[in-house]
């Protein structure tokens, strides 16, 4: 069967965008199915798309998602299958206030206020959080961001391992992602924005990777973290963890980070992209 996965979490934390983005890399997307006949489909779209990269059910979008249902979903369609994961997707509250008043939704959680409606339906989706397999916090990217970011992290190769590794550039003056697992800092390395020829530029151009890469300082730190990857990534996954997401920072998230990013993936031998968070603040 083909992977199967349910995608939920906050209201006004990304589901349409997700849903569309799967189905841009040929996954089979059922939105908004009631989860009782979750199982079923689910069974019927496997065995009748054979071609598909996998099947995603979008839980919630418009409503409200009951977290013991999901849960009970998903320890059934485990019992069946391997490869069953939830993604929730989340975001700050204050986040998630500006969205629901930019565009006039309805919050489908009760509450007086639209506050109080966001913090009712976080409680209650807690368990599920706790459960997921991937949280991807939505808080700081745009909508092309997102999209990036599940093209990268669902596009399987035929070598792909059980594990998912995904990496992330970021800058700390943003602050750091709410979702990765691990983080290091290369703000140590000499900064390119202050050379007035590479600050216009990026990491992912030549004259400012060689500037960045070219350090000694930078290749130690570059192989300590290799080193340390290359036999923490099978550790993790002998645990049977799903994803696992590295995130490189420095200042801006526009040089060091990305640079450093880029080398670290091809080290890795890493076939997904990096995901650059900042590159374009």
């Amino acid at each position: 069967m083909s992977e199967v996965l349910l995608v939920t979490g906050m209201s006004g934390a990304g589901r349409s965008t997700v849903s569309a983005a799967l189905e841009d890399i040929g996954w089979f997307v059922i939105d908004n199915l009631p989860l009782e006949l979750a199982v079923r489909v689910g069974e019927l779209a496997a065995a009748g798309a054979p071609d598909y990269a996998g099947v995603a059910f979008v839980l919630g979008r418009g409503g409200r998602v009951e977290p013991e249902a999901v849960l009970d979903v998903e320890r059934e369609l485990q019992s069946m299958h391997d490869g069953v994961k939830i993604l929730f997707l989340d975001a700050p509250d204050e986040v998630l206030i500006r969205r629901f008043e930019g565009n006039r939704r309805r919050h489908p959680f009760p509450g007086p206020t639209l506050a109080d409606a966001i913090a009712g339906e976080r409680a209650a989706m807690q368990v599920i959080r706790e459960a997921a397999d991937l949280v991807i916090d939505t808080g700081s990217t745009n909508v092309n961001q997102l999209r990036s970011r599940i093209v990268e992290t669902f596009t399987r190769d035929a070598e792909s391992q059980s594990m998912r590794v995904s990496l992330v550039s970021f800058g700390y003056s943003n602050g750091i992602p709410r979702d990765v697992d691990l983080v290091f800092d290369c703000r140590f390395l000499p900064n390119p924005h202050w050379v007035e020829a590479l600050r216009p530029l990026t990491g992912l151009d030549e004259p400012v990777a060689r500037y960045v890469l070219d350090q000694e300082p930078a290749q130690h730190f570059l192989t300590d973290v290799t080193d340390m990857l290359t036999w923490q990534i099978p550790a993790f996954a002998r645990e049977g963890k799903s994803y696992l997401s590295v995130a490189i920072g420095c200042t801006g998230g526009r040089h060091r980070s990305v640079a450093i990013a880029e080398e670290l993936r091809r080290r890795l031998g890493l076939a997904n992209a990096v995901f650059h968070r900042d590159i374009a603040r």
